[in-house]
């Protein structure tokens, strides 16, 4: 990896095979529609990263600027630049820097063990970096991913100004790359939330150079869905002004999707991030935003708890402790909410976090 202050290289020190998803948003970054097009190739050797600058609404000249930046990073590091991505991330209606990138990219230096510097690079708002890795045995081999994430603000990611970068030593045919990888994202960032704003920059790449050799598809993406789940909470948990993380989980419900958009609806709900801040349980808030998921269910079956106490049954309010509850919600970083639909056997589990004045004040003022 190659860093630079808000310039960081992801470089994979052969070919390797990668998967992507992007934004869906009707309005793209430059960087997203060009690393859009290279990515449908399978394969690449990395990956050009800027902080504070998203690229976007400032023309032609974005995709000019984009392709320049992946010229910089493949000149510099002795690739080609068609095998370079771009990703950008910052200040919407901005063009990118394009003589201090030209200036400073050759003060670049790579690194084996950069991981840390690049994940700093990469950050805009966030108050801390985000990455991991973890290593599995597969085939008798030790088998290594690595990710790194940004994004604190505008996160409501639906991929069919976050970005999240894996890599892995593991040999990973690339069909079933991007289908693990798809159902990775599905289960972690795609069920995540800060404030309910999707970013015309959303990407995550998977880079697999096979270099440990041996694998096992299964255990592969285990360890796949976990660095994404884990880089997607820390997203959430970072979110602009949060003070607290929210899991909410929708179990026994009749379908998958129904668990999927419950849970997402709760977690994304104003009223309910606003009770979270407050330590609150106005369970109604709860109970409103269930309703209004368009998620098949049955009032009279619907149980809810917080943080495993159980304030509703059978659609209805139940005796409990209101100062424990409001103890355990003022005591702990993070909130658990779960609802019990007792209709199936589904479940699916969602992220956001609370809503709080530093989060308005701060998006108040934002590019001033």
């Amino acid at each position: 990896m190659t860093v630079f202050s808000d310039l960081g290289i992801l470089l994979s020190e052969t070919q390797a095979n990668l998967a992507a998803t992007f934004s869906t948003n009707k309005i793209l970054s430059p960087s997203v529609v060009l690393s859009r097009q290279r990515a449908q190739r399978g394969a690449a050797r990395g990956v050009v990263a800027n902080s504070g600058c998203a690229n976007c609404c400032v023309g032609e000249q974005g995709l000019y600027d984009a392709a320049e930046m992946t010229e910089l990073a493949a000149a510099h590091t002795g690739v080609s630049a068609d095998d370079m991505l771009v990703c950008s991330t910052g200040m919407i209606g901005v063009e990118l820097p394009m003589a201090l990138l030209r200036q400073h990219v050759g003060n670049v230096s790579l690194s084996g063990d950069g991981g840390h510097d690049f994940a700093r690079s990469i950050m805009t708002t966030d108050t801390r970096r985000k990455d991991l890795a973890v290593s599995i045995d597969l085939g008798g081999r030790k088998v290594v991913l690595g990710g790194a994430a940004k994004g604190v603000g505008m996160i409501h990611p639906n991929m069919a100004t976050m970005l999240a970068f894996v890599a892995t030593d593991a040999p990973v045919e690339q069909s079933f790359l991007q289908s693990a990888l798809s159902r990775a994202v599905d289960d972690s960032f795609n069920m995540c939330s800060v404030d309910g704003d999707q970013s015309t920059n959303d990407t995550v790449l998977v880079f697999a150079n096979g270099q440990a050799g041996g694998a096992e598809a299964e255990a592969f993406e285990e360890a796949l869905t976990f660095v994404c789940t884990s880089l997607a909470k820390e997203m959430v948990r970072d979110g602009e002004g949060a003070k607290k993380l929210i899991e909410v989980t929708v179990g026994e419900a009749g379908t998958m999707a129904d668990a999927r958009k419950a849970a997402r609806e709760i977690s994304t709900s104003s009223l309910v991030k606003a009770m979270v801040h407050g330590n609150d349980p106005n369970w109604g808030r709860i109970m409103m935003a269930l309703g209004k998921s368009g998620a098949d269910m049955d009032e009279s079956k619907i149980d809810i708890f917080i943080d495993d106490i159980q304030i509703v049954h059978e659609g209805k309010a139940i005796p409990f402790h209101m100062d424990s509850v409001v103890s355990s919600m003022a005591s702990s970083p993070d909130v658990r909410f779960r609802v019990s639909l007792n209709l199936g056997g589904e479940s699916a589990t969602a992220w956001g976090c609370d809503l709080t004045e530093e989060y308005v004040t701060f998006n108040s003022a934002y590019s001033t």
